[in-house]
């Protein structure tokens, strides 16, 4: 069994986690604060110690004030660590707007995030046994459409023919420990059926059999800047490169499979309307 070492152990990467200990790994995370038996991401001799005996390293750190924070810190003693593979967290967010078209691994880097667009450049240059994961939307237990709608923080938006792919927490995992095997480079991990996110709220109400919240116009519904930035851009994310080079089939080819699979919330709480 491996060793691995995950910088960041946010939501796909504690899911990650519980995998490959459930498997036999010895799996060392690192928080900001060292809290639950993780790293401190400061503590540079014990992040170091670590390095010297992973046999596999991942990052899910997003860039953070225009730099990624883990290459700025450990990437000189990551390109020289005795690991076997390496991989890197990026989102598909880095391919930008293609209108709603198809994009798979040999688009071009052109988000409208220079940083993030330089965080999955670098990463992969950093060593010639790096895989880079772009995600899209990701959603699975306690952080689905679900969720938000049981809260109240659901919108139908009136956008027609914005299309968005998304991928569930587990099939990131299948994905990741599907490469350990196999060759390195780029792969978008996304399920098989891209949709409106209006699809989700509406399959979602009917799941919990509540009110669909009203049609709204970008303006009408109040979004925040980064939920506005969500509808900024349109895109269809293909997914064949990782089913070719990783033999990966996402568990949840669709979101259908994937909300089946999330508990439902209960009981059913509301924070405000729905409409809100």
């Amino acid at each position: 069994m491996g060793q691995m070492l995950i910088f960041g152990m946010g939501y796909a990467a504690s899911h990650l986690a519980g995998r490959l200990r459930a498997r036999g790994w010895e799996v060392t995370g690192t928080t900001q604060d060292g809290r639950e038996g993780s790293i401190a991401f400061a503590d540079e001799a014990a992040v170091l110690g670590a390095l010297r005996s992973a046999t596999h390293i991942l990052s899910s750190v997003p860039p953070v004030e225009g730099a990624d924070p883990v290459l700025a810190r450990y990437g000189g003693a990551i390109a020289l660590a005795p690991a076997s593979w390496i991989g890197y967290l990026s989102s598909t967010g880095v391919y930008g707007d293609t209108g709603g078209a198809w994009v798979d691994e040999s688009a071009p880097i052109r988000g409208r995030r220079p940083d993030r667009n330089a965080a999955d450049l670098a990463w992969q240059a950093l060593r010639s046994d790096v895989r880079v994961f772009r995600l899209p939307g990701i959603y699975g237990p306690g952080r689905s459409i679900l969720d938000r709608i049981a809260e109240g923080r659901t919108h139908r938006i009136d956008l027609p023919g914005q299309v968005f792919s998304r991928v569930h927490v587990d099939d990131i995992a299948g994905g990741v420990i599907a490469s350990f095997r196999r060759p390195a480079g780029a792969y978008n991990l996304a399920d098989d059926e891209p949709c409106h996110q209006n699809r989700l709220v509406e399959w979602g109400c009917a799941m919990l059999g509540v009110p669909l919240p009203p049609l709204q116009s970008l303006g009408e519904a109040g979004l925040s800047p980064a939920a506005r930035a969500f509808y900024a851009e349109n895109r269809r994310v293909a997914n064949g490169r990782a089913k070719r080079l990783l033999g990966w089939t996402p568990r949840y080819p669709t979101f259908r499979e994937g909300l089946a699979a999330c508990q439902l919330p209960s009981p059913l709480r509301r924070r405000g309307p729905l409409s809100v």
